[in-house]
């Protein structure tokens, strides 16, 4: 008898990592002017799962998403770094972002985000 171990997500609860994993993914794809469809057809599987795996119900395996990096044209680290929740991955990909502005444009949006942070950080309370 043959058991299957690997862990299945349910359809009605997908994990954070899961979900991230799929917005980076779906993230990429629109990168790349495709369509699900698209995807779907070059990988040789349905369009549903592509949707699954965009949508955080279906994990992909590591052989997958180097598929997914070779047709999206993006290294497999870009995939895992956009997915992942740690600060040095987050850091890494807001500089792949910032890199591709002129100077003028990083220097916009660096106080833009000066202003934007300050409004999301708490107030110091008065004494």
């Amino acid at each position: 008898m043959v058991c299957d171990r690997r862990k299945k997500v349910s359809t009605d609860n997908p994990t954070p990592l899961s979900r991230s994993i799929g917005k980076a993914i779906a993230n990429r794809r629109a990168i790349a002017n495709l369509t699900q469809e698209q995807v779907a057809e070059r990988l040789g599987i349905g369009q549903e799962a592509i949707s699954r795996m965009e949508r955080g119900v279906a994990i992909p395996t590591v052989a997958r998403l180097a598929e997914l990096a070779d047709v999206y044209k993006c290294n497999l680290d870009q995939l895992l770094t956009e997915a992942s929740d740690r600060e040095d991955d987050q850091a890494k990909a807001i500089l792949t972002i910032v890199g591709r502005l002129s100077n003028a444009d990083r220097l916009l949006l660096i106080e833009w985000l000066k202003v934007f942070a300050n409004r999301l950080l708490p107030s110091p309370t008065s004494t």
